[in-house]
Order: C-alpha cells, then sequence, then structure tokens
C-alpha cells in the first residue's frame, strides 16, 4: 500500500519562490546606494565634485548595476523549476 502523505496544519510552503533572500539583500543594496546618490547630489554647490562626478557614477551603479543584479540573479543550489 503507497503511504500517504501526512500535511501540517497551519503551515502552508509556497509552491515556488520568486525571490530568495540574498535577492532581496541585493535590491535592498541598490535602493540604498541610489538614495546615497540622490544625497551626494544635494551636496555643495552645483559645480562641486560631490554632485557633478560623484552622484552620476554612484546612481549609475545603482541602477545599471544592483538592481538589474538583484532581479536576474539565480541561485547555483540545483533547485530548478
Amino acid at each position: 500500500m503507497k503511504e500517504k502523505k501526512i500535511r501540517q496544519r497551519g503551515r502552508k510552503e509556497p509552491r515556488w519562490q520568486l525571490f530568495e533572500p540574498t535577492n532581496y539583500r541585493i535590491f535592498l543594496a541598490g535602493v540604498i546606494v541610489i538614495i546615497l546618490g540622490y544625497i551626494f547630489m544635494m551636496q555643495g554647490p552645483h559645480d562641486s565634485f560631490w554632485s557633478l562626478h560623484l552622484a552620476p557614477v554612484v546612481l549609475v551603479v545603482g541602477y545599471c548595476i544592483l538592481i538589474p543584479l538583484a532581479i536576474l540573479l539565480r541561485s547555483r543550489n540545483g533547485k530548478g523549476d
């Protein structure tokens, strides 16, 4: 006879998980870097090093590297779809 699987009441496991905790951490880091970029942009006069050179680089890192990395990164532990 086949044994029936017993479900534990009160605990529902999701069928699939879109993001893992690592993805959320990278996304949060990206948001923090973007906020820092805007804070750097507000510092000093409009032609200062902070607002003219540093802030755009920080914003590009946040928008073009960290946020896409958080979306596209998959785990390598062998769990497949």
